[in-house]
């Protein structure tokens, strides 16, 4: 995120606006903890302080105003992984000082990178795989992009033709990181629009149109960060070999599993998306997301080392030793790497499978309950039988089988997108979805509502992801949330009687006031009729 500095001039400084900060009360930080209870001085904001103070005291100030944060585990809208294991948060205290960069001085932690490496080619299934830690799938995504720009390159000059005027198809659904790399890195995005019947992310048919001879790859998302759908990477392969075999154009896919990438091959283990599908040359993903790491850590990986060219890596030797690498940071921290191998090796197979399908079962049922309130379209399908897509041609849910073991859904993330059905809209206009999500706020439920992608700007939809730390305890008590704050707002009177507490009051956050009309002014505007709508939100 980009700050603007303020200046020591700066008419917004706190020394500016109150005067007891200004050091005249010769109050200090070694003043201001608990155990002076009547301080009223404020810790310094925008520049360093003249004093020192205690450990303890700064601890204090700076834990107290983090108190002011959302609870990580009410973070409905992250896809962040937000809890480990006692042993895993002792593991990265123990090498939180540790330097990924640091190879020779490190040798066990570069070992165990290349364990994590192996581990991840193989439930990928790779064959001679070579990849890196990065510190998060955004920079994994724009080493991917930047391979197969070097390549399409190398390629051009080799023929004699031109390599300055690239283009990499996308998803307008994509995430911020995909438009970054293309911008960053002068080459046209060419993003396909999203619509109902391409399941809200790419419409791989108009993708193939959209690829010519300055194509350098098609990015294909398993995971839209909008509504979890998978993209489909095998009808694009398919359909990117039928255009080779019209066209002569060998155009490569990379795959952005940020999120897919750790829960495909668990609850979808017969998808074909990964490198079985020889078109898919990289794959991305966070290990920080379903890796269920903290944030910090992600990974890509190449089909082999044809896939990156020799011009993007580096080989250092002031370090003590020899280093090959291709990153776009260099210094960052090896304790999230470490607490990835801790999950490998604690989980194995196994629990990766039983915490991925707890998700799923989880995320279902929170869909279920939402359509059986009868208020909410679910916009996401991972619920859905596979091939039954969207809430308008979605068949009402059949009866509960004893075995429903054999049932197959759509390939998803568990993730649950809805919105306020066209019949509620019109009936309670009043209503407005922004306010359902501001009002879970006060309960401590972080849940954005926000619009589809630019095709689909005008549909709003509300999301939650359901991560490991999200129980289905808390799942219930969010689907009680949000019946509870529709209903309210739906029997909130239209006319909120120009009084600016009105919402707060129904909603029982403060006592009712009665407003006070001048004497003189009650008879004249009795009979006026007052507004009949509820658009501002709470």
């Amino acid at each position: 995120m980009l700050i603007k500095h303020i200046s020591s001039k700066s008419t917004v400084r706190d020394e500016e606006l109150r005067p007891s900060a200004t050091g005249s009360d010769e109050q200090h930080l070694h003043s201001l903890a608990y155990s002076s209870r009547y301080a009223t001085g404020t810790i310094p904001k925008f520049e360093l302080p003249e004093k020192s103070c205690e450990p303890s005291t700064a601890y204090q100030l700076v834990h107290d105003e983090l108190d002011l944060d959302g609870l990580p585990a009410m973070n409905c809208a992250s896809f962040v992984h937000t809890w480990m294991e006692p042993e895993a948060d002792k593991l990265i205290m123990e090498n939180i000082s540790k330097n990924l960069a640091d190879v020779d001085e490190y040798p066990a932690t570069i070992a165990v990178q290349g364990r994590c490496v192996s581990i991840i080619g193989n439930m990928w299934h790779a064959d001679k795989a070579i990849g890196t830690p990065t510190v998060g799938s955004s920079e994994a995504v724009m080493l991917g992009g930047l391979a197969m720009k070097k390549t399409w390159q190398s390629k051009r000059k080799a023929e004699g033709k031109d390599i300055y005027h690239p283009n990499i198809i996308f998803g307008n659904n994509a995430q911020v990181a995909l438009e970054k790399f293309a911008r960053y890195f002068d080459v046209e995005a060419r993003m396909i629009p999203v619509s109902e019947e391409s399941h809200h992310c790419l419409d791989v048919k108009k993708a193939v149109e959209a690829c010519d001879e300055n194509t350098i790859g098609v990015m294909v998302i398993l995971g839209s960060t909008y509504t979890g759908h998978f993209e489909d990477v095998k009808q694009m392969s398919d359909l990117l070999d039928e255009l080779q075999k019209k066209k002569g154009l060998d155009i490569p896919i990379h795959v952005d599993a940020a999120s897919g990438g750790f829960v495909a091959p668990f609850a979808f283990p017969d998808l074909q998306w990964d490198f079985r599908l020889p078109r898919v040359v990289s794959i991305n993903t966070s290990g920080h997301k379903f890796g269920l790491s903290y944030a910090g850590i992600g990974w890509v990986l190449w089909r082999s080392e044809q896939q990156l060219s020799k011009d993007l890596v580096f080989e250092l030797h002031y370090l003590g030793g020899t280093e090959f690498t291709f990153n776009l940071n260099f210094s960052r921290p090896a304790c999230f790497m470490i607490a990835q191998y801790y999950n490998f090796i604690r989980l194995g197979i196994e629990g990766y499978s039983r915490i991925v399908d707890n998700d799923m079962v989880n995320a279902r049922s929170f869909s279920t309950a939402l359509e059986k309130s009868t208020y909410f379209d679910v916009v996401s399908d991972m619920h859905r039988p596979e091939g039954v897509y969207g809430w308008k041609h979605a068949k009402p849910p059949a009866p509960k089988k004893k075995n429903t073991a054999s049932v197959k859904y759509n390939p998803a993330l568990p993730v649950v997108t809805w919105k306020l059905t066209d019949a509620f809209r019109e009936k309670y206009p009043h209503v407005k979805q922004e306010a359902i999500s501001t009002l879970l706020r006060t309960k401590g439920w972080i849940v954005p509502n926000y619009p589809l992608p630019p095709n689909e700007g005008d549909i709003e939809i509300l999301r939650v992801v359901v991560r490991e730390s999200l129980t289905r305890d808390m799942l219930d008590r969010l689907i009680d949330d949000t019946i509870d704050i529709t209903n309210r707002l739906k029997d909130m009177e239209a006319n909120v009687k120009d009084n600016i507490y009105a919402p707060i009051e129904h909603f029982g956050e403060a006592p009712r006031t009665k407003k006070r009309v001048p004497r003189g002014l009650k008879d004249a505007h009795g009979k006026v009729k007052k507004p009949k709508t509820y658009a501002r939100p709470c």
